[in-house]
């Protein structure tokens, strides 16, 4: 229950936001020198078969509608083709996992939203991100149909969406089987059946939140610690996947060394709520405007990264990697790094 002295509070929070805020002083245009790729997102491959369904695996080849030289034109017309019949994919990884009649992995966009469909997903973001056309999609064997529907695009085009959410495929994805784009920025995931996330832990799909939806399933805190065998106290989100930070990176003012191609192995960690932590420090807990665009949550003014080749949680794969990358404490300081 809300009480009579939530509106002090409040004013009393956001001015202390705002003192923090400014103390990590975020300067977005000091790191364009610093970037690791020439774009934000992964360019199309020559050889990749953009959101058909229907081209050679491997060959180069694209069929009808595909995407080829990056332009908006062609992104537009990556919907061309249908989907099929989708199917289901049980992987060991991400539990169950929706592809098309062609067993490309289908993906969904955290900004996107589906209460209602809406896609957010335009121009460059489509040659990278084709958009799964409605057109002639049926409902793989075990799902309800009617979580299929539809979203009108901005160029008019239908794209399908799967319990409300529009799909997506991934343009290096370039054959059955590939998983590529899991995890990139921390914000495209593999589709679960029901157009939920599919779960890192294997299970059934993790809703908008992360967590999962079968029965008996346990909320975690978006981000919150636990005890590593040979790290000692480190941070996890919420799926149980270790945290780190990146040594490049500064505090005073905030900024970031980890841009473009960077963020492909070393996805940022999206905003989490305070409220929504574990032994987390709270100083210095607030949000980086990035300058390609992406909100990442710090904290104590440390922006926080996952590690791509951390395939289940427990791992620390990234720990040590390149002598910059480390798992955190609560207090985001870094564990074994050289002071």
């Amino acid at each position: 229950m809300k009480t009579s002295w939530r509106s002090a509070s409040l004013v009393a929070t956001a001015a202390a936001v705002l003192v923090l805020t400014t103390a990590c002083g975020q300067e977005q245009g000091s790191t364009s020198s610093q970037n690791v790729g020439a774009a934000s997102t992964p360019t199309l491959g020559a050889g990749a078969i953009a959101g058909t369904g229907t081209g050679t695996a491997g060959t180069g080849t694209a069929g009808a509608g595909a995407a080829g030289s990056g332009t908006s034109d062609q992104a537009q017309s990556t919907t061309a083709a249908s989907a099929g019949q989708l199917t289901v994919w049980n992987s060991d990884e991400y539990g169950k996992v929706l592809t098309d009649s062609a067993g490309r992995t289908l993906y969904r966009f955290d900004k996107d939203s589906f209460e209602p469909p809406k896609t957010t997903c335009e121009g460059e973001c489509a040659v990278t991100w084709p958009p799964v056309s409605a057109s002639g999609a049926t409902a793989a064997q075990g799902v309800d149909k009617a979580l299929l529907g539809e979203v009108s695009r901005p160029d008019g085009t239908k794209q399908l969406t799967v319990g409300g959410w529009p799909m997506y495929y991934f343009a290096k994805d370039t054959k059955a089987g590939d998983i590529k784009g899991q995890g990139l920025k921390g914000t495209w995931f593999a589709s679960a059946p029901n157009g939920k996330k599919a779960s890192t832990k294997g299970g059934g799909g993790a809703d908008a939140g992360g967590n999962g939806n079968g029965a008996g399933a346990v909320e975690q805190a978006g981000l919150t610690t636990r005890k590593d065998a040979k790290l000692g106290e480190i941070v996890v989100d919420k799926n149980g996947m270790t945290v780190y930070r990146f040594l490049k990176d500064t505090q005073w003012p905030m900024s970031t060394k980890c841009l473009g191609d960077c963020l492909d192995k070393w996805p940022v960690v999206a905003p989490v709520d305070k409220n929504d932590t574990k032994g987390i420090l709270l100083k210095g807990y607030t949000v980086f405007d990035r300058p390609d665009g992406f909100k990442q949550q710090t904290i104590n003014c440390i922006p926080l990264y996952t590690f791509a080749n951390d395939k289940a949680p427990g791992d620390t794969n990234g720990q040590g990697v390149g002598g910059t990358w480390f798992a955190i404490n609560g207090d985001g300081e870094p564990i074994g790094a050289d002071k």
